[in-house]
């Protein structure tokens, strides 16, 4: 996905560029590792920042870097998807 960071994006445009639910975005703004605007009052719509994106997913790069996610050297861990 590219991004400009000065643009405001849907939830459902973020959720379908990085092949996830709607939901799994909405946690992510609830739990508040991705910032995102409410617009409008009562619901209201949300949007996230083009910049906002780019922080989340370099938090996700460094997290994935943490675990070692994509190292299948412990077969335990690989089967269980890294929950063992």
């Amino acid at each position: 996905m590219q991004v400009e960071r000065t643009r405001l994006y849907r939830v459902k445009t973020v959720a379908e560029s990085f092949d996830v639910s709607v939901a799994t975005i909405y946690r992510a703004v609830e739990s508040g590792a991705l910032r995102a605007i409410r617009l409008g009052t009562g619901k209201g719509a949300v949007r996230i920042p083009g910049a906002a994106i780019e922080n989340y997913l370099a938090a996700c790069e460094s997290a994935a870097a943490t675990r070692g996610v994509g190292d299948a050297s412990d077969p335990a861990e690989f089967a269980t998807g890294g929950a063992a």
